[in-house]
């Protein structure tokens, strides 16, 4: 199993997930021709998509959702709240991501399959769901958009390999940015998006031993920079004994490098 990610960030959201022959979509919240450009970059043609599973229905992650799902012929995976949002309508077809459950992704062609299980996250779009892939014992997880490190959270995700996980600002930047004061509450609060300290502090839970690769995902362009991040994701790595982990960030405007679990 290989997971790739296309785009990151608040402009839009997606990572491709290879398994054998199944090809499995994590969001699709980049326009649709920026999607459709990307997956051609990585040699994907909409076409050989299976299915697309959804995090939650702000834009920047469900943005081109049923378009794609309709183009290509993939199952769309989702919550059964988000069925009636308006960015999986014109869906090819709808099948339930139970929250807190899972279920099994089956190729179109060939016999390969994986089990998608979703987690539920303190975000404000209810609900808001890490996505967590398994397949012939590789595990790989995908977990932004949530504000508040809860430990149960971390302990779903432990186990996995590699693990994409949400970076979003430092609280210093966030104060002193142009945002307006009710955003900079929102991105700040319980439901919002994690601070460097927060995903260090849920990553102490999530990393396992099994933990190889680390990406850091959903930085803000304006309240983050990389370099932030990525002392604070190595100084928790060292402190847990795991320096040897590989990170990596994902960037909004390019797609990242294909990635064994």
């Amino acid at each position: 199993m290989h997971l790739q990610v296309l785009g990151s960030g608040s402009g839009g959201n997606a990572a491709l997930v290879r398994a054998g022959e199944l090809v499995l979509l994590l969001d699709a919240g980049l326009p649709l021709d920026e999607l459709e450009r990307r997956l051609d970059e990585v040699k994907v043609p909409p076409r050989r998509l299976d299915a697309i599973a959804l995090t939650h229905g702000h834009l920047d992650h469900a943005r081109a959702a049923g378009l794609l799902s309709k183009k290509s012929g993939a199952r769309l995976y989702c919550s059964e709240a988000m069925m009636s949002n308006a960015s999986v309508r014109r869906a090819h077809s709808l099948c339930v991501l139970p929250v807190g459950g899972r279920v099994t992704v089956r190729s179109r062609v060939g016999r390969d399959e994986l089990e998608l299980s979703s987690i539920q996250l303190p975000h404000d779009a209810d609900p808001t769901l890490a996505l967590r892939v398994e397949h012939q014992g590789r595990a790989a997880a995908v977990c932004t958009d949530l504000g508040t490190p809860e430990e149960a959270v971390g302990r779903a995700l432990n186990g996995v390999q590699l693990l994409v996980l949400e970076f979003n600002h430092d609280p210093a930047l966030l104060a002193a940015g142009p945002y307006t004061p009710a955003l900079k509450r929102r991105v700040g609060g319980p439901r919002g998006h994690l601070s460097n300290a927060q995903a260090s502090e849920l990553l102490r839970h999530a990393a396992g031993p099994e933990l190889h690769t680390l990406v850091l995902a959903h930085l803000s362009a304006t309240n983050n920079t990389v370099a932030l991040a990525t002392a604070a994701a190595e100084a928790t790595l060292r402190a847990l004994g795991r320096a040897e982990v590989r990170l990596l960030v994902a960037e909004q405007d390019r797609v990242g490098p294909s990635l064994a679990v």
